[in-house]
């Protein structure tokens, strides 16, 4: 007859004297009816008491021969590189199937994630496209007033934004038609 199950290790400490009074006292009563954990306990008794029994010789000494047989086997064998650890590693770990999904599982949707935000969203043109190179060395290089411009300007340096604006800023306006009550009256009635 087998032992219960859930009472092997508390069979083991009782044997050992490692059980709590309330904790050993639930198990005794359980040994009165279980006539399987009963022989366990017997036997697991036998051991600790044969165990016990043994005296232990600190005194032992290993031959030279031996020391000599270990300190060569220690200097022929060669250590593991990196690499034949990682290889054995991912050997033992990739072909157990419950930790190698989840973590495949995981960089998919981590790339999947990176490329989504990576994206501009639609509608929206690239910042590279359509930008002129920020040259600031003089007013007939400058870029077109975009705010991609600027903070490529002023990615570079603060003096030359601060050059760059104060230029665009000093520059005179084209002529702009002047638009009145009646040139809009005009306007309006040759619609």
């Amino acid at each position: 007859m087998k032992p219960c199950a859930q009472n092997r290790k508390l069979i083991a400490w009782l044997a050992l004297n490692a059980l709590e009074v309330p904790q050993a006292r639930q198990l005794r009563a359980h040994l009165e009816t279980c006539e399987g954990c009963r022989r366990y306990l017997a036997e697991i008794s036998n051991v600790t008491e044969r165990l016990a029994t043994v005296e232990a010789t600190p005194d032992v000494q290993a031959s030279e021969i031996f020391h000599r047989k270990v300190a060569g086997k220690l200097r022929a064998a060669k250590p593991d590189s990196l690499g034949e650890i990682l290889a054995a590693y991912f050997r033992g770990t990739l072909l157990n199937w419950r930790v190698a999904l989840p973590a495949v599982a995981a960089l998919v949707v981590i790339a999947i994630t990176v490329a989504i935000w990576q994206q501009p969203p639609e509608g929206v043109s690239s910042p590279r496209t359509g930008i002129q190179t920020a040259s600031v060395s003089g007013a007939d290089n400058d870029p077109a007033p975009t705010i991609a411009n600027y903070q490529r300007v002023a990615n570079q340096s603060l003096d030359k934004l601060d050059a760059l604006l104060t230029r665009q800023g000093n520059r005179a306006l084209p002529s702009m038609p002047i638009y009145t009550a009646s040139t809009l009256r005009l306007a309006q009635e040759s619609f």
